[in-house]
Formats: structure tokens, sequence, C-alpha cells
């Protein structure tokens, strides 16, 4: 039997979330650290996400079900700033791998099916900063190459994500090296490997590709929750690691695709009701949206839950100019300012072309697909905003639909 084994270096397009499926006192889900309190991705995470890109039987010979399994996955560790992976236990950190002892949180609430907050629901998730490597290494014994080239070109699948969280704009990754030999070597992944693989970048099979190319017609806010010494209420911002230099970067606007999920999915199952002609109150009106969304799960409601068959990415753009909004809260009775209600909120002022890729599975019925494309049409004309404090006016934009690479036309227009 032939052994095959490739290095590969992956870099993220998103942040990463990984659980270690604990909590501590600071955040309700942190993420999966190594031995150096480091982040890194376990190897049977990656499997799984292969595994299932393979039919069943090809899936159980490859991977394993009665007899084993012919592939071994390590697990990806993180690249440091000479481009090594640390795999034994470090007596002090360098100043680059300090930068991942404080990881960015992501603040969340859950949402009832009326789409207003639901009580005492709020919790944070601790992510992997955007531009993370890790290195992580296949091992396959078996004389046919071609499975082997098939699991490494798995990786240049446009819909290929690791880590949880994919529905709602986590866990996008690129290639960034290959290294493979067919010889013996050390089980290290600093061990240079002889040759250079190149996947086949192939569009997904399973997902439709939508693009919205969209540029705000003024102001927008995704809120961050908190506010600075200027404002109460400031639009969230995220650094990126920099490889370049060994640093983070400056604060980028964040669009977070959760955000964004939110304001599609609610859109969405109106068009699919008034296709349908079901109302409030009618049962199916509340069920329509499952079909792509998903359902949370809820063990009182004896509700199992299911996933979305639709995946965001979120959008990182570099940082524009800023406008504070001063207002006051009206006491509903007198129309009068109410007494020490005076609150500012900082919006961004950005006039340049915003670019948010989603993918949906291809095995969707025609009307929700209809359904879909609707709202993403209603954002690319204004008529949908994004963001917070849409009431006032913000998160309108303007721009067009792409499905495939071809525009969507408008045909109410």
């Amino acid at each position: 039997m032939t052994r095959h084994i490739a290095h590969i270096i992956i870099q993220a397009d998103t942040p990463l979330k990984v659980g270690s499926n604990a909590s501590d006192f600071l955040q309700d889900s942190p993420i999966q650290k190594d031995w150096n309190n480091l982040p890194m991705i376990l190897g049977t995470s990656i499997a799984g996400v292969l595994r299932k890109e393979f039919d069943k039987d090809t899936a159980n010979k490859i991977f394993g079900k009665d007899e084993g399994s012919k592939v071994i996955f390590s697990n990806a560790l993180l690249v440091d700033e000479k481009e090594k992976v640390n795999e034994e236990l470090l007596l002090e950190k360098s100043e680059f791998l300090k930068l991942f002892d404080n990881l960015p949180i992501r603040e969340h609430t859950a949402i009832t099916d009326k789409g207003v907050v639901k009580e005492h629901s709020k919790f944070d998730e601790e992510v992997v900063f955007k531009g993370t490597k890790f290195k992580f290494s296949i091992e396959l014994i078996d004389d046919d190459k071609k499975i082997f080239d098939e699991i490494l070109n798995l990786l240049g699948s446009s819909s290929f994500r690791l880590g949880g969280g994919s529905t709602k704009g986590f866990g996008k990754f690129k290639i960034i090296n290959i290294k493979t030999t067919n010889k013996n070597c050390s089980s290290s992944l600093n061990t240079p490997l002889d040759n250079s693989y190149e996947i086949e970048k192939t569009e997904s099979k399973t997902h439709t590709k939508y693009t919205l190319n969209i540029t705000p017609d003024d102001f927008f806010m995704f809120g961050s929750g908190f506010g600075d010494e200027d404002a109460d209420m400031t639009p969230v911002y995220e650094k990126v690691i920099d490889y370049r230099i060994g640093k983070l970067s400056d604060d980028m606007i964040l669009i977070p695709a959760s955000s964004i999920k939110g304001a599609i999915a609610h859109r969405t199952a109106y068009y699919y009701n008034l296709q349908n002609k079901l109302y409030v109150g009618n049962q199916d009106a509340k069920e329509s949206i499952k079909e792509i969304f998903g359902e949370a799960k809820n063990s009182k409601q004896d509700i199992k839950g299911s996933k979305g068959k639709v995946i965001f990415s979120d959008c990182f753009v570099t940082k524009a100019d800023e406008k504070v909004f001063d207002h006051v809260s009206i006491d509903r009775f007198t129309g009068g300012a109410i007494d020490g209600a005076l609150f500012q909120e900082k919006t961004i002022a950005d006039d340049r072309e915003y670019s948010i890729e989603i993918l949906l599975e291809k095995d969707i019925e025609k009307e929700f697909v209809s359904a879909f494309e609707e709202t993403l049409k209603d954002i690319a004309t204004g008529m949908l905003p994004l963001g917070g404090a849409t009431t006032k006016g913000h998160g309108v934009f303007s721009g067009k639909v792409f499905k495939n690479d071809v525009e969507l036309k408008d045909e109410k227009n």
C-alpha cells in the first residue's frame, strides 16, 4: 500500500468558531485551544466536514465504518509569524502569539417567532480572528492516488467551511499552500515535504452562489451594543490578523452575517407567505422559513432543530468616516423631551461598494428560491434596509444582485 501525505496551510477568510463545549467566567462559548492556549481545530472536525461530501459507500470505504479508516487527519495548529507551528510546550510566547490571548467576542440574543428578543437570552461567543492561518496533515494509505487527490480538491470547494456557525458567517477558508510526498517522513507538521500541489478550484456542486454588490445611500450602523466617549450607540468593528506585519490591523467595519441573515429570513417568509396566501395566525406561515433557514432546537417544545440550507459570510471593510447624531427621548403623553434622556448614535458614512456572498443549497423548492431572490432584490433596490436604526432612515443600500455571476433583474420595475 502506498502512503500519501499532505501538509495543508489554510487561512480564515472570515472569523472561525470552534467551540470547546465548555464555558468559563468570561465567555459563554470559548474556543478550542491547544496545550499552549492557542486556537486549534480538531482533526475530527476536518474529517467530519470532508466525509459528508462523499456518497455513503465511498465515505465508508475511505473514512471507515467496520474496518477502520484509510485516512488520518492531524489537528490543525496555529501558524506563527515564522510560518511554523508550535508542537511543543512554549515557555514563553512571542509577541505575535500573545495577540491570540484576547480574541474577538460576538454578542448574540435569541429571537422569538415574533422577531423580538427573548427574555434572559443574551449570550456571547469567542471567535478566532479573520486572517488566522492553520496547518494540518492528511495521510492516506491506498494505492489509488485519485482518492487522495479527490480529498484534497474538496478543500477548494466554495462551500467548504470549518467549525460551527457557517450559516451565520463563520468558517470560510482559503488554501495558502499544499505540500505532498509519498515517502516516509517525520510526523511533525514542520517537516518540509517534496512536492507542491495545486488544487482544482471549483464552484460548489451543491450550492448556488449569490452576490450582493451594494453601496450605502447614506448612513448605516450595525450596532456593537456598546458606547464610547463620543456616543451611546456605536458601530461594530473588529480587527483582523495581518501576517505581513505580524500585528493586528486597525479596526475594520464589520457587517455581521448574522444581522443580514435575520433581515433576509424575515422578508423571505413574507414573500413566501404572500405567494401562498398564508396570513398572520396561520401555522404554515410560521413554519415556512424552516426550509431555508433551519430551526433552533427547543427541548421544552420537543423541537429537534435543523440546520439551515444557506451559508452567509461576514463582510469586512477598512474603516470609513463616522457621523454622530444627537437624539432625545420624547414623553409619549406630553410630547416634550424627557429630562436627562439625551443620547447619541454613531453611524458609518461611506460610499464604497460592499460585496456580500451567500450560498444557497440547490435542493430547495422553487417557490422558496423565488421568495429568497425577491428579498435580495429588495436589498439592492433600497426596499429592505440593513442594520440598526432603519426606522430613522439608516441602512438603505442600492446595487445589484448576481446569481452564479449573472445579474438578477428586478422584474417589478
